[in-house]
């Protein structure tokens, strides 16, 4: 007697989008960030990492792995997953909408520090502009969002939320927003030794010493996509704020 194999259905794979601020390609500070990280999100372009000071080319990669899978960027609203009833180009065309109605931010000064146990650049003061844009991506955006499942909740609080940021965590899917923001281009993953920390601020001070203690230009609003859970985020589009927009090719790939 035969027997039939029954067919097995796999979920699709679903993307995840996120606004970002994102140096252009041609930038020193996204050319900087790209050979640090050997990746660079917007050109699609890597390369392997070399062995530097006390590190394998091996420990590196594990040192930045996280900011190298997110690409360079200072997050304004985390990455989501599109609500049903909207698609991808909903969510370009009403990006594109609201750049065009905001303006520029220029941060005076980024310094570099540790957050929670890994390196990013910062602004070395409070910026009401930037707050004012982050918090305007969180709340225009939010209907765009697919409502975090429990699985979702339960590995954010994994990390420990204080009361506020729980209570952000349910309204806007994510526990740092608003209040609770703050602007950083992260570099590293989360270093627990302190001697390891040291050489590899040491190394980043090197690294980003023509960007630390000048200012910052955050000129565009970048949409990154990521096509399915554990791939690379990529940059899908890039909109001038407050002027005419710049749009990579492949947001028109399938147009």
């Amino acid at each position: 007697m035969s027997v039939e194999s029954e067919s097995v259905s796999v979920p699709a794979p679903v993307a995840r989008y996120a606004l970002y601020y994102a140096p252009r390609a041609e930038e020193g500070l996204a050319v900087a960030a790209s050979q640090w990280l050997g990746r660079n999100a917007e050109t699609g372009q890597s390369r392997p990492l070399k062995a530097v000071s006390a590190f394998t080319a091996e420990r590196l990669a594990e040192i930045t792995a996280d900011p190298r899978l997110y690409g360079f960027h200072g997050t304004l609203k985390a990455p989501i997953a599109l609500a049903e009833g909207f698609s991808e180009r909903d969510l370009l065309e009403a990006v594109g909408s609201f750049a065009a109605g905001r303006r520029s931010v220029v941060v005076p000064s980024m310094t570099l520090t540790c957050l929670s146990g890994f390196m990013a650049l910062v602004p070395s003061q409070p910026s009401v502009e930037l707050q004012d844009l982050a918090d305007s991506c969180v709340i225009e955006f939010d209907e765009f969002r697919q409502p975090a499942d429990e699985a979702e909740l339960a590995r954010r609080r994994a990390a420990g939320l204080s009361p506020r940021q729980d209570e952000l965590l349910l309204r806007w899917g994510y526990p740092y927003v608003l209040e609770e923001w703050r602007f950083h281009l992260s570099l590293t993953g989360r270093l627990s030794d302190e001697g390891e920390r040291s050489v590899i601020t040491d190394l980043l001070r090197r690294q980003f010493m023509g960007f630390i203690d000048r200012p910052l230009s955050v000129r565009d609003l970048c949409v990154f996509r990521q096509p399915a859970a554990g791939r690379p985020f990529t940059a899908l589009a890039r909109f001038t704020l407050g002027g005419g927009r710049r749009v990579s090719s492949e947001v028109w790939r399938a147009a």
